[in-house]
């Protein structure tokens, strides 16, 4: 085994309260690839400011290696001093590194090197300072939410870029697929100390859950020792004073370490206040178009439904948020036309903290300035009792915005937002700096939400796991305005893409061949005409109405077999129902498949 690099041993730092980290340790050696996990507050970003030097621990080891160089991605960099990014970034370089490698990260991170560096987006400024600290390459990147901000795409290249860089890693990111894909070591910072895996991220949970079920099994063995030993206090025969005595020392030391367990954190407790149905139909689009200096949403249409779950995916800079804006008509499109549904009552979660007031309370906050107390799910709650459900502390009812953490200020968006009655959920980014156990729940709600959803998130992970069907640029790698819905979540855009790029394919080398042969292509007459037959175009139109009398009957003999009687009362009806409904399903898969199918040639023809 290499000697670590970087060692940090019996780490204590406090701020005056209980302490933020007891006994916490962190160890990299060459190779390593660390995902630093925790639930927000816990110390993760501290114990990186350590390793990287910024923040000193009050007690405790810390050994950094004499040769070694460490570079630190900050959530916030100060770009004082510098004119351009270019010069900003090659600040980052050591003696004897190669400046050209500013120049190459700059390139694929979408930036030019020319710009001003006081004027960058979030985004931006993310990029600028990544490239900061990749270009050196150094001997440990520590990387403290590196895909904020940034857009699919660049995340995917940033992923390649980390698999090959020869630096150790230290990363933390509540980006799931990201973390899986970049890490061989999990660190996880719990109650103050820290608990090392060695296997990424993905084996974390598992592992997790099983570390507090063995937990709370050796406490619930502690509570029971502690009864026998009180038992024999009071009822056992007397022994020797020694031996009472040693046994009495036992007990105070069993009851002392019972009722100094620090049990796991607390998760996140919240349901949406779900407001009255809306109309069937929620936003019906047709031929919407929208140019600035560009066309960012080229001829447009869509139906949205109610209880539609909907993500908007694509780069930064393709028409996300424009287009978002107006199938929610708060933009009017250059052409075509826009129809919201009826009783709609909309919930947003915008993600642009930087539109929070930082002088404000979180009381203010969350009750509009309306008292101490607001209505949630027709209950009307007290203000302290709601922030604790989101794991605020009574005490920081007055606490101003501007002293919370970017994970705080997260979720205390995402609690005005679910005491909002609603029908149709906006989310613009909702799952930035929110930790692993309140995405879960977050998730849980967006999937369970009887209402409609349109999100809009680069969080490919919380994508697969929440949305009915997926809106992304038809040509992503250089967007033209033009935009397709794909059926599932990104992955399953993923692979629809990939299936219409090899039909594509096929037919281009069967066109070709048969131009050699000088003989008509048999390969998809009906693509090589430029159109659908009428067969295709019928079953097109038809096959939805079909999926819906399916699923209508699907519904009838579920009600049915809901009877708790019926399989007493009459097996054979049972069974009968038991059996239609396989047939059902599997008619409905078929009919499923066969419309996808069709779509992605539509798509291709019209595309």
């Amino acid at each position: 085994m290499a000697p670590p690099i970087l060692k940090l041993d019996d780490i204590f730092l406090s701020f005056g309260g209980a302490p933020l980290l007891n006994g916490a340790g962190l160890q990299v050696e060459p190779g390593d690839r660390i995902c630093l996990v925790g639930r927000n507050g816990s110390g993760k970003s501290t114990l990186m400011k350590i390793a990287a030097g910024m923040v000193e621990a009050q007690s405790g080891e810390v050994f950094r290696h004499p040769s070694a160089t460490i570079r630190y991605l900050e959530q916030a960099p100060d770009f004082a001093g510098y004119s351009t990014v270019q010069a900003y970034a090659e600040a980052g370089l050591g003696p004897g590194d190669d400046p050209y490698r500013v120049t190459y990260l700059l390139e694929h991170l979408g930036l030019t090197g020319e710009e001003d560096p006081n004027r960058l987006s979030g985004g931006e400024a993310r990029r600028a300072a990544l490239a900061r600290v990749m270009a050196p390459e150094p001997d440990i990147l520590l990387l403290d939410e590196p895909t904020n901000h940034l857009d699919l795409p660049t995340i995917e290249w940033l992923e390649d870029e980390l698999r090959k860089t020869r630096s150790a890693l230290v990363v933390i990111s509540h980006d799931r697929r990201f973390l899986e894909k970049v890490s061989n070591a999990t660190v996880w910072i719990d109650r103050g100390t820290a608990r090392r895996l060695s296997r990424g991220f993905g084996h974390f949970e598992a592992w997790r859950d099983q570390v507090l079920e063995e937990e709370e099994i050796e406490q619930h063995k502690l509570g029971k020792a502690i009864e026998r030993e009180e038992h024999w206090m009071r009822y056992g025969v007397t022994a020797r004073r020694k031996r009472n005595m040693r046994r009495v020392g036992e007990l105070q030391a069993m009851r002392a370490a019972y009722r100094g367990h620090n049990g796991p954190q607390g998760s996140v407790q919240a349901s949406v206040a779900e407001g009255k149905e809306s109309g069937k139909l929620v936003i019906e689009a047709e031929n919407i178009t929208k140019t600035y200096d560009k066309p960012v949403v080229a001829p447009f249409s869509i139906r949205v439904h109610r209880g539609d779950r909907i993500g908007l995916v694509g780069p930064n800079g393709a028409g996300k948020t424009t287009l978002l804006k107006m199938l929610t008509g708060q933009l009017e499109p250059d052409s075509g036309w826009i129809k919201l549904g009826t009783n709609l009552e909309i919930a947003t979660l915008d993600q642009k903290r930087e539109d929070l007031d930082p002088e404000d309370t979180l009381s203010h906050y969350l009750t509009d300035g309306r008292g101490e107390t607001l209505l949630v799910n027709g209950e009307q709650r007290h203000v302290a009792g709601y922030m604790k459900d989101f794991l605020f502390q009574p005490e920081q009812i007055r606490t101003p915005i501007k002293n919370l953490s970017g994970g705080e200020r997260a979720r205390l968006m995402l609690a005005r937002m679910l005491a909002r009655p609603s029908n149709l959920l906006i989310l613009d980014e909702p799952t930035n700096d929110l930790d692993i156990e309140t995405l879960d729940l977050l998730q849980e709600i967006v999937a369970g939400y009887n209402g409609t959803v349109i999100l809009v998130s680069h969080d490919r992970d919380f994508l697969d796991r929440t949305v009915t069907s997926t809106i992304a640029p038809a040509a992503p790698d250089a967007p033209d305005g033009r935009w397709i819905e794909y059926a599932g979540g990104y992955t399953d855009m993923l692979a629809q893409r990939k299936g219409a790029q090899e039909e594509r394919k096929k037919a281009e080398k069967a066109a070709e061949k048969a131009k050699a042969d000088n003989t008509p292509s048999s390969y998809d007459a009906p693509k090589s005409k430029g159109k659908l037959s009428y067969k295709q175009k019928f079953a097109l139109e038809n096959i939805p109405k079909e999926m819906e009398k399916a699923e209508a009957e699907i519904a009838i003999r579920e009600k049915k077999m809901a009877d708790p009687n019926l399989f007493t009362k009459d097996p054979a009806s049972f069974n009968k129902l038991a059996a239609e409904m396989e047939k059902l399903r599997e008619k409905l898969t078929q009919m499923e498949e066969e419309w996808l199918e069709l779509e992605m040639l539509r798509e291709e023809i019209e595309g």
